[in-house]
């Protein structure tokens, strides 16, 4: 039996060389996820995480610095929520409405566990349409986590613009070794020019986890253009 630590030398291994096909990344991680969601939260915490908490709190300064609601009554979508280390977060800066979707059913289970969140989906991929989920629902939407191992495409931001209410905002993390393999800035720009993101502010090279990310936060429009 391996190790937490070798787990997650394997993981960092497959980030970085794993074949472009979107299956190897979902058949390694899916085995991953399953036979180590238990105990996620305690290695990835040993480790240094940083991911979460500066998500949460950028989503705390976007409140305070533009939305006139208070904490309590913004309603937030955890994109990609994992055991809910992020919504964790966000309760101890005073948000309540937090909902959170998974791709794995057995990280999504961790979040619910949590009682943090309202409503937690498993078994959804950012890569279709979020057909689960209202356009325009959300105050802030984030997104940590997700954006790491070419499990998501770029073109996921648009479904996560389209879920944002007109003048909310998405924040979203990005590993470098992932925005520089996908070209994520080249979606950024073509988001912006099609009306349905304007990026806000930009974090590069923070800390993350194993490496540096990229932290993103995107204003959905007043009068965006549906995305396609």
């Amino acid at each position: 039996m391996k190790t937490p630590y070798q787990h997650y030398d394997l993981e960092q291994t497959a980030a970085k060389n794993a074949s472009d096909a979107l299956e190897t990344d979902v058949d390694y991680l899916a085995k991953f996820y399953r036979d180590d969601a238990g105990n996620y939260d305690h290695n990835v915490g040993r480790q240094g995480y940083y991911g979460p908490t500066v998500v949460a709190e950028l989503a705390a300064a976007i409140q305070t610095a533009y939305l006139s609601k208070e904490r309590a009554v913004i309603t937030i979508l955890d994109a990609g929520c994992g055991t809910g280390l992020v919504g964790l977060q966000l309760k101890l800066l005073g948000f309540r409405l937090i909902d959170g979707f998974d791709l794995f059913e057995e990280m999504a289970e961790k979040a619910r566990r949590t009682g943090v969140y309202g409503h937690v989906q498993g078994d959804v991929d950012l890569n279709g349409p979020l057909s689960d989920y209202f356009t325009a629902s959300y105050d802030i939407t984030v997104c940590c986590g997700v954006f790491t191992h070419r499990l998501v495409r770029p073109d996921g931001l648009r479904e996560l613009a389209r879920v944002t209410r007109p003048n909310g905002f998405v924040i979203a993390s990005t590993r470098k070794s992932y925005a520089e393999a996908t070209c994520f800035d080249g979606e950024v720009r073509d988001l912006q020019d099609a009306g349905v993101l304007m990026p806000a502010h930009r974090l590069s090279n923070a800390r993350y986890y194993d490496e540096d990310a990229h932290y993103w936060v995107f204003q959905v429009p007043l009068n965006s253009a549906p995305p396609e």
